[in-house]
Parts: C-alpha cells; sequence; structure tokens
C-alpha cells in the first residue's frame, strides 16, 4: 500500500441520540496521526445488522484499514461481529484463553455468569487476539480482502490500551508505514476567515507538505498547519518554516498556538509588565472578568469588576456623572469612556475596560441590538471608545463582546493599539 487510508466506525445507537460523545474516534485520529496514519473517513452506525453490513461493505471498499469500536458486547444488541460475519463468510470460533478469562472474572466476583457472555469471547478465525487487560471482551486483528479490520471494544479505557500496546506497532509492522503527521493550530483575531484565507491564497493555493487550513473558531480565526515526515523533528521544522510565512503575512493578528486563548494571552502580557487589571461590565455581566479570575494566577493581574447592569449602579457605584447619561444615555461612547476610567480609580487598577451596549432583543435608548462600546483606559494615556456591530442572539452578542476586549486590551498591551 502506497499511501495507507484509514477509517473509523463507531458502532451504537446511543453515539447516534447523542446520548454519548464520540470521543473514541476522536483519540484514535489523533494517535493515528501521530504515528504517520491518514485517517480519511468517520462513520457511526446504529445497533441494526443491516445498516452495520451496509456501512462495512462501504468502508472495506474504499478504506485500507478499518478500525471498528463498539458491538462486541454480551448482549444481542451487541452485533459488529455477526454483521462482519455476513459480509466476509468468515468462521467465528470461541478461543479459549478469552473464555477462560471471562470465567474467572465472573468467579473472582462469587457471581454466576449468564450463557450470553461467551459471545464475548467468539474471534474469527485465524484472528491476531488483541488481550483486554483492562476489561473482559477481547479485540482482534482480521485480514481480508487485502484489508486490515480491527475489532476493539467500545469502552475508552479499555480502546485505549489496545490501540497503544497492540494496534499501533501491528499496524507499523504490516504496513510499513513509518512516518509522523503533526500539526499546529495558529490563532488570529481581529480579522475574519474569508480576509484571513485572501491574505494566505498564495500559501493555501501551492500548499502540498505542509498542508494549510483556515478554520472558524469561537475566538476568531485559526490556521491548521499539518506536516508529514520520517521523524517529529523533520515534521516541525516543516511546520515552522510554513509558519513564518504565514506570520510574515498576518502576524499582526497572531496572538497564540495550539491551546492558547485570547485570555491566557492578556493575562500574560499583564503579568509581564506588572498590570492590574478592572472591568466595568453592563451587557456582558461579569463574563469578561469571570474568563480572566478562570485562569491560574489570576490574582497577579486581576483587581476585579463591577457589574453595573443599573444605571443607579453606574451613578452611585461606579461614579459616572449623571449627566453624561442624561445627555448621552447609557449605551453611547461617553459612558464607555468614563466607566473605563471611573473602574481603574475604583479598584486601584492600572488598565480599566468597560461595556455597554444593547444586547437585544429589543432596541435600547434608539440603539438597535448588537450595538455595543467598549472603552480602554491605561492609566496615564488616552482613552479610547470602540464601537461595535454584533450579529447574533442576545448570548451571542455578549460573548463577542468579551472577545473584541481581549483583543483590543492585547492590542493596547502590545502597543498595537
Amino acid at each position: 500500500m502506497t499511501q495507507i487510508k484509514t477509517e473509523i466506525i463507531g458502532v451504537g445507537t446511543e453515539l447516534l441520540l447523542g446520548q454519548i460523545a464520540n470521543t473514541n474516534a476522536q483519540w484514535i485520529s489523533e494517535q493515528m496521526a501521530e504515528n504517520g496514519f491518514n485517517v480519511f473517513h468517520h462513520a457511526v452506525v446504529g445497533d441494526n445488522l443491516q445498516r452495520v453490513m451496509a456501512q462495512f461493505e462501504q468502508s472495506g471498499k474504499r478504506s485500507d484499514v478499518i478500525i471498528v469500536t463498539g458491538g462486541l458486547g454480551p448482549t444481542e444488541d451487541d452485533m459488529t461481529r455477526e454483521a462482519f460475519q455476513k459480509i466476509s463468510n468468515l468462521e467465528m470460533v470461541e478461543n479459549g484463553p478469552s473464555m477462560d478469562k471471562i470465567e474467572a472474572f465472573f468467579k473472582k466476583r462469587n457471581s454466576v455468569m449468564t450463557e450470553n457472555n461467551r459471545r464475548q469471547a467468539r474471534l474469527f478465525k485465524g484472528a491476531e487476539v488483541i488481550d483486554n487487560h483492562v476489561g473482559m471482551a477481547p479485540g482482534m486483528v482480521v485480514r481480508h480482502q487485502n484489508n486490515i479490520w480491527i475489532f476493539l471494544p467500545g469502552v475508552p479505557r479499555e480502546m485505549k490500551a489496545m490501540i497503544t500496546n497492540t494496534v499501533l506497532p501491528y499496524l507499523k509492522q504490516h504496513t510499513g508505514e513509518h512516518t509522523v503527521i503533526k500539526s499546529t493550530m495558529l490563532r488570529f483575531t481581529g480579522i475574519g476567515e474569508s480576509r484571513l484565507e485572501a491574505e494566505l491564497k498564495d500559501i493555501i493555493h501551492s500548499q502540498s507538505n505542509p498542508t494549510v487550513a483556515p478554520l472558524a473558531q469561537n475566538e476568531g480565526v485559526a490556521i491548521r498547519v499539518t506536516a508529514k515526515a520520517s521523524s517529529a523533528k523533520e515534521a516541525l521544522n516543516l511546520i515552522e518554516n510554513t509558519k513564518q510565512q504565514i506570520l510574515s503575512k498576518v502576524g499582526a493578528h497572531f496572538y497564540g498556538s495550539d491551546e492558547q486563548t485570547l485570555p491566557e494571552k492578556v493575562s500574560g502580557l499583564l503579568k509581564d509588565q506588572g498590570l492590574f487589571i478592572g472591568a466595568a461590565e453592563s451587557l456582558t455581566g461579569g463574563m469578561f472578568m469571570d474568563r480572566l479570575i478562570s485562569l491560574r494566577g489570576a490574582s497577579a493581574v486581576c483587581r476585579g469588576g463591577i457589574v453595573c447592569y443599573d444605571v443607579k449602579v453606574k451613578e452611585n457605584v461606579l461614579g459616572v456623572s449623571p449627566e453624561t447619561i442624561q445627555q448621552y444615555g447609557t449605551i453611547s461612547e461617553q459612558c464607555a469612556a468614563e466607566m473605563a476610567e471611573n473602574i481603574c480609580s475604583v479598584l486601584d487598577a492600572d488598565v480599566g475596560i468597560s461595556f455597554t451596549g444593547a444586547a437585544g432583543p429589543e432596541t435600547e435608548e434608539g440603539n438597535p441590538p448588537g450595538t455595543v462600546f467598549i472603552g480602554i483606559h491605561q492609566v496615564g494615556k488616552d482613552t479610547v471608545v470602540r464601537k461595535c456591530i454584533f450579529q447574533g442572539d442576545r448570548n451571542t452578542i455578549r460573548e463577542r463582546s468579551v472577545i473584541k476586549g481581549f483583543e483590543l486590551v492585547m492590542n493596547l498591551l502590545e502597543k498595537e493599539y
């Protein structure tokens, strides 16, 4: 096989109903990528014999290695083995060592084994047994019509042990695949996905190895860079070279890699500069400060926040001038500026941020839903207020306001304000 095409199938109606998240497929894909195997398809099929058979037939035609999780238990709805037997006509036999282990399991617990538990020891004749050291049902590797079929229990801890200890070494030995796949996520804010893609169109159109893919994210947009090489070091070098090409074009919007978040970036900048931040939050209701305080070490950068939703709190607690509110309203540039400045005084903070606006669904003070003013003030510097128009429902507008707030603070601290 010149390029190994791998597929992962999850068997279980509970996956389709959303009662259980299909975390097995995600984890297996990560492990396969780390070991140089390309996963081309994910599939989920319920506990229905005909549908499982149909899925197996389709997967066998398009993939070289098919990893199946689930459906190996003792009950009637565990039909992975039966479905594969019908499409392959392979003989099933009871595996003695596996049966001994199952019987010992019940004996040790002084419980009676029901007859249906014998189903778990049924394996295809000639299959390579994958021992289950943390559960009962064994897994197996079956070679059929130029495909490698790997059947594993659906219980994550059992499946993971089998993948790590047996499946990956087997695949490397029998496929000759000795490469690794590495990926990194480059995260950007203050730039839309379409513009980011336009700025990087030359890199994207000429990609081969590494590959480059723009992705929309909750906190902005990201670029996934994936490289395949004979060693992890070589793959990481390829990624680094492409990363530098990308940053040379859109580096002004870059804030971190992989799992780094905007709040983590801002917290790090505050800590490095020895600054404390305070927040005056009207429509966001404390969401901005909650994101910061959720991080470890928040006490080194956070003074606190005031949720000033009601106009009286803005006036009596935060000290916003009644004249400002009477003349311009609470949803205004002027009110946002005073909120950002006053929070620094009230909480003895070096940096203040304020949020005021109309989250909807009704128009407020003549402002349509999505109208938001975000004030930023650093002691000793001019106050800046950004007017934003966000789309979405009430909570989406609040979320986007918080994200924009972190972007503005980051820009301030990086002197790109």
